[in-house]
Order: C-alpha cells, then structure tokens, then sequence
C-alpha cells in the first residue's frame, strides 16, 4: 500500500512540474505568437489539389495531366499557406519541377501502356513529403536538434528510395517535435508548427509537420514515424489519415533518432495521406519485401467482422478524461455500424487499459536480447558530443540562452525518474502480457476495436505541458505491438477534427485499412480546412 502510495505522489508531483513548466513555457512565448488575419488556412481552389495519390498517378499515367502541372499547382499552395502552418521547413522545389519535367519527357514517347506503368510505378508524379527525422537526399536530417542543424543526408532512407523508386516526387521536409520525442512539433531550428483548422493549436508530433501539411492540402502522401503515436495523434489533430504498421513490417533505415534495444520493434515506420485508398498501395511500397507478412490481398467483407469498442481507458488519474465530442462520433460510429451495416458491435470494459501509461514506459524501459540498455534521451540532447546537465539546461533557458526546448529538458530532467526498477518492471510487463493476451484473443482475425486517438481535439499551444500523459492513448498500442489506423470523423463545433483508432490482431493491417475506407464514404474523411 505504501509503495502504491509513493508511486502515485510521485506522479503528481511529475503532473506538478510539468504544468509549472508549461505556465513558464506559455509566459516566455505568448510575446512571440505569431499573428494572422485569420484563425485557419485558406481554402482549396485548385481542384488538382482535391485528388488522392492514386488518382492523379491514374491521370498522369493517362498523359490527361502533366506532371509539371501537378506538381506546381501543390508548390503554389505551399507558398500560399506554409507561411502560416509551418509545416513544411526545407523546400524542394527546383528538384521537384525537374523530375516532373522528366516524368513527363518519358511519357511523351508512349512506349509502355498504362497498366505496365503503373505496375512499375504505381506513385508515379505524385508529391510527396518527408519528415525531416528521415534521410532525403541533400536535404537536412537534424530532427529538430540544433547540434545537427548542418547534417545534410548523403542518401535516402529505406521507406523514402521505395517511395521514389515508385514515382513520388519529395516536395520538402516537414517539421517535428525535437528528437522527435514530444507531441508538439516544435524547436529551435525551425519553429513551431500551427494547426490548419486553428492556427493557436497544436499539429502534434512528432510527425506533426506533416500532418498539418497533409491537412492543408500542401501535400497529399507523406512519411512518418511512430513510437508512442507519432503518426496517430498528428493525423488525428489534423483530420488525416495515419496508420502505424505490425512491428518490422516496414523498415526504419535511415531515420534519426532510431531505437536502440527492445525499443527497435517498438518503432513503426508508416504513411501518411489525405485520403484512405492511398493507405494500401502506400504501405505496399514502404514495407518492401515485409509485405510477405501482411494479408492486403485478402478480400475484408466488413458485416462479417466482429467490432469492439471502449469509450475511454476505464479512468487513469494521469490522464485527461475523453471529450464528449469525441465519445459522441464513436457512438455515432457504433450506431452506424449495428443500424446501417448490421455488423456484431461490442462495448467492451478492458480494465487494463487504465495503466496504458505504464504499459508505454514499462516498453521504453525494457533491455535488448543481449541486455542492451535503451538509448538515454539525455545522450540524444548530445548527439554523442558533449555531455549536458539539464539543470544548467532549464537556468539557461529560463534566460533564453539554452539551444533546447523545453520539452526536451523536462524529459532529460525526469528520465531517470519516469523508468521503472526492476520491481515495477516485472509488475506491468505480466500487466502488459495480460492485456496483450486478451485483446488478441478476443479481435482473432476478424475483429476490429475502436479506441479514442487522444482524450481531447487539437489543444492550444503548449497546453501538452501540462498534460503530458495524454499520448498514452496512443503509446498503449505501440506497447503491445498491433497495427492501428487513425480514421478522421469529421469536425467538432468549434471547426477541429475528431478521429478514431482502428486497433487489429498482429499482422492484420488489411482489417484497419479496409474499415478505415468504409468509415471515409460513410463520415466524410478529411475537410479542407477554411470551409468551416
């Protein structure tokens, strides 16, 4: 009793610093919020700009649209808007114009029909952009940490080659969080980002720069990386489709940071897009040959699957409590699901869920097959040069004179802190085996859980300092390993996407991506941003 006691003492007292720390953080950066006439982006008028991948490769194969066209139409929008969301950092745009001018030189000469094409290139003009944590040939690969500002990638990463190989074209790099370690994208090379519905609010992170690009139809595919729901909660703030992969489907080559240890598996490497029939053909590409691993072939009869559903994680104190708004589209989603599809729906109370937390840190915290320890966050601050003391770190900053975010320097302040001994490790990894044991016995192949992306919409700049629990509505299913879709369900009243997590059985991404379709023709998918 006295250990639960301390345990939980300790946690308020993490929950007391952090919203300390956000009460500073808000103070010092009110000043320099930027300020625009108006809250969200403007809307789309370029109807180039409304196609998915998929069917503007279809037309660029059909020699109906040039490449050129498309690709300058997006590089107009991003001059446009981009200033406003700072989604994009490093811009592309003369390779981009240059490899569209050769796409449509080789289409020119009508040497291959259409289907041969698309077999060889099934992405073929389509824009793309890439986390910056990502390799891209002679662009910057510093993750947002400033002792890497002149890191200049000599290569591709695995998923990016693929991606090009397939036909995209790279229009940029789009920003993060720092070491891609917080749900903010923001820090001090580029900034931070700005939510498309809401420019006060947040994109997420860490992929959250491509996720409010997404959103702001300043690309339609993108690369993202997800450890504790960095791909799930940008595209759930911003409206988007994301999907994080079965573990070691995808390859995560060519990244930075990459996990180290047990924490390697945990990591996914997965697509991001505007639009659901991108998702598929998207993770085809990416996974190279761990496709073999995956069903996508298999055909999914949605009123033959079993689906579950949980309102929220059963009242974890750490955790904010779902909004209503949110409960609300899932009940909506459950009714559309019993009265219109007349599929097996079941509200289900998985108790376990309430230590999703620590189910995440007990992962993190785990040793290597040989007993390698996981990478130190504070060695990552260093990149291997060196060593801080974030202590000196937080007095600097409170001058302005540290070269770190403040998220970054809570962390380094609290890892030691937030990692488990030996005792509270065994303790929620049975925890952790439980839950895994029962959620997989109960989806088998042909069932499907519904799960809130994250307790509340898009919160407003910094307000993640004070609630730095809340991503364990994602991380909770890195913990055990199983494929998620995050699925876009329209807006709130007050214009800000809402979302659901699509969660599957181990290697069955083909259910998550099937249902992730049919909810889009049902609730609407994404919405441009400005219309609301």
């Amino acid at each position: 009793m006295a250990s639960r006691f301390t345990a939980r003492v300790r946690m308020l007292l993490l929950q007391a610093v952090g919203f300390l720390i956000g009460l500073v953080g808000r103070a010092a950066r009110a000043l320099g919020s930027p300020k625009f006439d108006s809250r969200t982006t403007r809307p789309v008028t370029e109807p180039l700009l409304l196609l998915s991948g998929v069917q503007l490769a279809k037309l660029i194969r059909q020699r109906k649209v040039k490449c050129i066209d498309v690709i300058q139409a997006y590089i107009k929008r991003i001059k446009a808007v981009n200033p406003m969301i700072n989604g994009i950092v490093k811009y592309r745009f003369e390779a981009a114009e240059e490899e569209a001018h050769a796409v449509d030189q080789k289409l020119a000469g009508k040497e291959e029909d259409e289907a041969t094409l698309e077999k060889k290139w099934p992405f073929l003009g389509v824009p793309l952009t890439v986390k910056e944590a990502f390799q891209l040939q002679g662009m910057p690969n510093s993750s947002g940490l400033v002792n890497r500002r002149e890191t200049i990638s000599k290569t591709d990463a695995t998923v990016v080659a693929l991606l090009r190989e397939a036909g995209a074209i790279p229009l940029g790099m789009t920003n993060c969080s720092e070491l891609c370690m917080w749900y903010e994208s923001s820090n001090n090379i580029y900034g931070r980002s700005n939510n498309p519905y809401d420019l006060r609010r947040i994109v997420g992170g860490s992929s959250g720069g491509e996720g409010c690009t997404l959103a702001a139809a300043c690309s339609v595919i993108g690369v993202g990386s997800d450890i504790g729901g960095s791909i799930r909660m940008p595209a759930f703030f911003n409206g988007v489709f994301g999907h994080k992969p079965s573990p070691g489907v995808v390859p995560n080559k060519g990244q930075f940071p990459v996990a180290r240890g047990a924490q390697e598996k945990f990591q996914c490497t997965g697509p991001m897009c505007r639009y659901a029939e991108d998702l598929t053909p998207m993770l085809r590409v990416m996974a190279g040959p761990g496709i073999k691993k995956l069903k996508l072939d298999a055909k999914v009869n949605l009123k033959d699957l079993k689906f579950y559903w949980m309102e929220h994680d059963g009242g974890s104190f750490l955790i904010s409590k779902v909004d209503q708004d949110i409960i609300e589209a899932m009940k909506k989603v459950v009714a559309h699901l019993e009265d219109v599809l007349g599929a097996s729906v079941q509200h289900v109370k998985l108790k376990q869920m309430k230590y999703s937390y620590q189910l995440w840190i007990t992962m993190m915290s785990a040793k290597g097959r040989n007993g390698e320890e996981p990478m130190k966050f504070v060695d990552l601050l260093s990149d291997h040069g060196k060593p801080i003391n974030p202590l000196w770190e937080l007095v600097k900053w409170c001058m302005g004179l540290s070269v770190y975010t403040i998220p970054s320097i809570g962390l380094a302040l609290l890892e030691e802190k937030l990692k488990y001994d030996h005792e509270k490790y065994i303790k929620f990894k049975a925890l952790e085996e439980s839950l895994h044991q029962e959620l997989v016995g109960m989806l088998g192949d042909d069932g499907v859980f519904l799960y809130p992306s994250h307790p509340t919409a898009a919160p407003k700049h910094h307000v993640p300092l004070t609630r730095p629990f809340n991503f364990a509505y994602t991380g909770v299913f890195n913990a055990l390993g199983l494929p998620v879709t995050q699925c876009p369900l329209g807006l709130n009243a007050k214009g800000l996407p809402l979302g659901i997590q699509i969660v599957a059985g181990p290697f069955n991404d083909h259910l998550t991506l099937a249902v992730a379709q049919y909810f889009e023709k049902c609730f609407g998918g994404w919405v441009c941003p400005g219309k609301f």
